[in-house]
């Protein structure tokens, strides 16, 4: 009996068998240590609180839908939880809450939970405009002073109709229209910033569904359709531009709209997230478009006063990576944007959100880290190198908004994700992935999509993550270790130092659940230097600059795009720009929010503004300031 061959075909097996095994623990996420997680234990905690609703819903835990999308009508309900912290009453902190709650469809402002009853809540009324509660609902709450009279406006957004200016009279909140013809639009994501540098606050609304589509009209007769790739989709709502003109409070908040400022490829993207911050240092935001089912777009800002002008630029692609990992070329489906310096070169970075869900959907998350190069901008090159994987940070599950913060004071950010899509008990995914690889000629007709009704799941008992970067330079999710862990199905994170203790808290809005608020109870918490950075009322533009401990005590409004620069003890920097909304359906506050680490209390460090006044003249100023929250009022030299 000859023994040999079946010798070499055992060892063959074998070699065979050990590959596999090996490659499978080579694509494992590593797991942090147990001293990471008592560490961890030790430094975080969140002590939750639910968002209480303003009105109760009796209704179905679904919307009404065109007839050609009913078989799919989860799918289109699983979006328009939004929440925003944000100082509406006007008493120096960010404890009030601008919620969207899809359980009975309203915006509501009021106090942040445990933080008192100072005002009764209310919701944000469409009448007299015209608003259709069975075809239309709302989507988002965008704060900001929008008319420059010191109190704080709301921005609505909604499906079904164009967006609403709510103007604060003191009085209660005015509705208004910002767009000069009622439309249906699809509203997924809006934000403010000064695009074209003359120093007023201008807005940025990136649709989802193509304009004039019937999504939500259960009586419609035309039937409508979806995206036409699941990578390369170009047939979404258009992106609107409107430029502020001259307001100011007497004459309420005036828009005009700009045509034309995109090409039809970044023009027709189904977004839902938007990011505008300063990457090159000339006090003109950057535009970021996370767009599902196609790739994303990073747009170099070249406009002058009055006269938008915006550039796609590209990552440069290196023979090892791959194609969907390249800034402005991937196939993903990106849903939360967000920035910070997670290397502290004093440069901004983006993170981004798409799916990235084990066993089901599983592409990457993004951790986009500049090289450095910001001049490449000017030249048509994106200077970012995608280190989500080797960070930790690439995978986690269906995806949507994305946060930067420090929550422990440290100096070091974390970053935070909010989960789920539909929560049911019939898993879709199989369904799903055949969809994700069939023609794209069929993608539009809804009729050849899979079932997503009432029972079927898709990644809806995921948990919102947490990630902590350990000793060993990864990043780990501790969502379980500190609070956060629970599954839900949520869409937007707001944050703020909502009580004033120098800690940043945390809020999230859940689809068809309840909300919830998460008070930062930092254990070993180091210090911090909270900065509101405002500028005075168009009545008082020759006050001079100033600084002061605390609150702000004179009326003013959030320096949008304002830039700082700290320099830390060890000579490495911590920057950050004022937020003016980017994300998905999460808005933080407009506070400035550094961790110092182990600052003694008798030591300050360098701080650099760099802001746009208001007649967008650029201004820079050094300070020495101490850890806590100080007010600047971005005054004459």
């Amino acid at each position: 009996m000859r023994l040999e061959p079946v010798i070499r075909d055992y060892g063959v097996k074998s070699v065979v068998l050990s590959t596999i095994l090996l490659a499978f623990a080579l694509t494992r996420l590593p797991a942090a240590s147990t001293a990471d997680v008592a560490d961890v234990a030790d430094r975080f905690s969140f002590d939750r609180h639910p968002i209480r609703p303003f009105a109760p819903s009796d209704g179905p835990l679904l919307r009404s839908v065109n007839p050609s999308l009913r078989g799919i009508v989860s799918w289109i309900s699983a979006v328009g939880a939004a929440v925003a912290l944000t100082d509406a009453d006007g008493d120096g902190l960010p404890n009030d809450i601008c919620h969207v709650d899809p359980r009975n469809n309203l915006i509501s402002i009021s106090p942040v939970p445990e933080t008192g009853d100072r005002y009764r809540p209310l919701a944000l009324d469409p009448a007299p405009l015209h608003y259709d509660s069975d075809t239309m609902a709302p989507m988002g709450c965008l704060p900001a002073d929008l008319n420059e009279d010191g109190r704080m406006d709301f921005l609505a957004y909604y499906w079904g109709r164009t967006p609403i200016l709510f103007l604060n009279s003191g009085n209660g909140f005015a509705p208004a229209e910002l767009a000069p013809r009622p439309e249906r639009w699809y509203t997924n994501a809006a934000t403010t910033a000064d695009l074209d540098g003359d120093g007023r606050l201008d807005l940025v609304i990136g649709n989802y569904f193509q304009d004039g589509a019937r999504i939500l009209d259960a009586d419609a007769l035309t039937p409508d359709r979806m995206q036409h790739s699941m990578s390369r989709a170009y047939n979404g709502g258009s992106t609107r531009f409107f430029l502020q003109q001259g307001s100011r409070p007497a004459t309420g908040a005036s828009f005009r709209e700009v045509d034309g400022v995109l090409g039809e490829q970044e023009n027709f993207a189904w977004t839902l997230a938007i990011g505008a911050a300063d990457l090159d240092g000339d006090l003109l935001p950057e535009l970021y478009f996370a767009n599902d089912f196609g790739p994303d777009r990073l747009l170099h800002n070249r406009s002058t006063p009055g006269r938008l002008q915006f550039v796609p630029v590209h990552g440069d692609r290196r023979f090892s990576t791959p194609a969907s990992k390249v800034l402005g070329k991937d196939s993903f489906k990106g849903m939360g944007v967000d920035f910070g310096d997670m290397n502290h070169d004093g440069i901004l970075d983006i993170y981004v959100s798409n799916i990235a869900a084990e066993y089901a959907l599983e592409e990457s998350h993004f951790l986009f880290v500049s090289t450095g190069e910001t001049a490449a901008l000017s030249d048509g090159v994106a200077p970012y190198t995608d280190r989500s994987e080797p960070l930790g940070l690439s995978r986690s599950d269906w995806s949507w908004e994305s946060r930067l913060a420090d929550f422990d004071n440290d100096g070091v950010l974390e970053a935070v994700q909010a989960t789920g899509f539909v929560k049911g008990t019939i898993d879709r995914w199989p369904e799903l992935q055949e969809l994700a690889i069939a023609n794209d000629e069929l993608l539009p007709r809804p009729e050849v999509w899979l079932r997503v009704a009432p029972g079927d799941d898709l990644s809806g008992r995921a948990a919102n993550r947490f990630f902590v970067k350990s000793a060993d330079g990864r990043y780990y999710d501790f969502a379980g270790v500190v609070g956060l862990g629970s599954p839900q199905v949520s869409r937007g994170i707001a944050t703020a130092d909502v009580d004033g203790d120098g800690d940043l808290d945390i809020a999230v809005a859940n689809q068809w659940e309840d909300s919830y608020f998460y008070r930062n109870d930092c254990r070993r918490c180091g210090a911090s230097l909270g900065l509101h950075l405002r500028h005075y009322l168009p009545s008082a533009t020759d006050r001079p600059f100033a600084v002061h401990r605390g609150p702000p005590v004179l009326p003013g409004f959030a320096a949008i795009g304002a830039s700082v620069r700290v320099t830390m003890r060890d000579g490495s920097y911590r920057v950050a720009q004022v937020d003016g909304g980017n994300g998905h359906s999460g808005k933080r506050s407009t506070d400035v929010h550094f961790g110092l680490g182990s600052l003694p209390d008798d030591e300050s460090v360098d701080v650099e503004i760099r802001w746009r006044d208001t007649g967008g003249v650029a201004r820079l100023r050094r300070l020495r300031l101490g850890a806590g929250r100080h007010t600047v009022m971005l005054g004459a030299d």
